[in-house]
């Protein structure tokens, strides 16, 4: 389930096509009954003030080298947000990846944290803290992280992986209260972050395991949907604490942007807070600091 660029260029056209409907547009209806949803490709064309023949060519991947002027103007048609404007850019205009990769699929340089992060993470033992790298790898936590979610460490390396664990894994859908809007989520992360690297062959792998065993996924993957991890916020169903109603915020490393740092946060005066202090208190009694990755 390798992601050909365009192939998966003309699916998220197509997709943000689809949204779209003609009478909330202004446009008059184009021919007889439609077959599809959304916004056929002449009226896209219409909408974006280019040729039929240029937008198709650009749906169907003929060339991967159109003109801002191009993109903006589908970009602004389609009403593509920040994230999906930059997605249809990586598609459509791509760039050399940064990193290369062997005759055997390797990267040439491995994703590290370095050590100074994994001390930062051990040094807030009260707010649940991981890195996630490429591919929704987690590389690094602290201990409430581990109690909060999994216990990282005791997972081959292989396993440490959100989509994978969300998807594949039985407990997760007990302790997301909203487990569909959590594996939403991560679906459309993954789906941005493999638009970053689209020959990466650990994401075709990754995708091809996620389909073989997981029917949501495959619904979820078929959405095209993309969502960068900012900021937000869910609700944890714990089974030694009880529910937590959890924030985070994401900090993306400005030297290696494919890893980020994920912390939870929690109101103040709530039972949340009493709840995660209780978690931190039996985190420090059963489980190693973490961090080994």
């Amino acid at each position: 389930m390798a992601l050909e660029r365009r192939a998966e260029l003309g699916e998220f056209l197509r997709s943000r096509r689809a949204r779209l409907r003609p009478e909330e547009l202004g446009l008059p209806a184009y021919g007889g009954r439609r077959r599809v949803p959304g916004l056929r490709r002449e009226e896209l064309a219409q909408l974006a003030g280019v040729s039929v023949d240029h937008y198709v060519r650009l749906e169907q991947g003929r060339t991967l080298h159109f003109s801002e002027a191009v993109l903006d103007a589908v970009a602004r048609a389609l009403r593509l947000d920040a994230v999906e404007r930059a997605h249809l850019y990586r598609l459509a205009r791509p760039w050399p990846e940064t990193g290369a990769f062997d005759s055997e699929g390797e990267q040439d340089q491995r994703q590290q944290v370095r050590p100074g992060l994994r001390r930062l993470l051990d040094s807030t033992p009260d707010v649940p803290a991981y890195i996630v790298g490429r591919n929704t790898d987690v590389l690094a936590w602290n201990r409430l992280a581990a109690a909060l979610i999994t216990d990282f460490g005791a997972l081959p390396p292989g396993q440490r992986n959100l989509a994978r664990l969300v998807f594949l894994d039985e407990g997760m859908r007990n302790l997301y209260a909203d487990w569909h809007g959590k594996a939403g989520d991560v679906a459309a992360y993954l789906r941005l972050d493999a638009g970053r690297h689209p020959d990466d062959p650990h994401t075709a792998e990754l995708l091809d395991e996620l389909a073989a065993g997981s029917p949501e996924f495959r619904t979820a993957w078929a959405e095209h949907r993309l969502k960068d991890k900012t900021h937000g916020r869910y609700v944890y169903r714990h089974p030694v604490v009880g529910e937590l109603d959890l924030g985070f915020e994401t900090l993306r490393l400005p030297d290696d942007p494919d890893q980020a740092l994920i912390a939870h946060t929690v109101d103040e005066g709530t039972p949340s807070e009493t709840a995660l202090r209780l978690l931190a208190n039996w985190a420090r009694e059963t489980l190693p600091v973490g961090a080994e990755r």
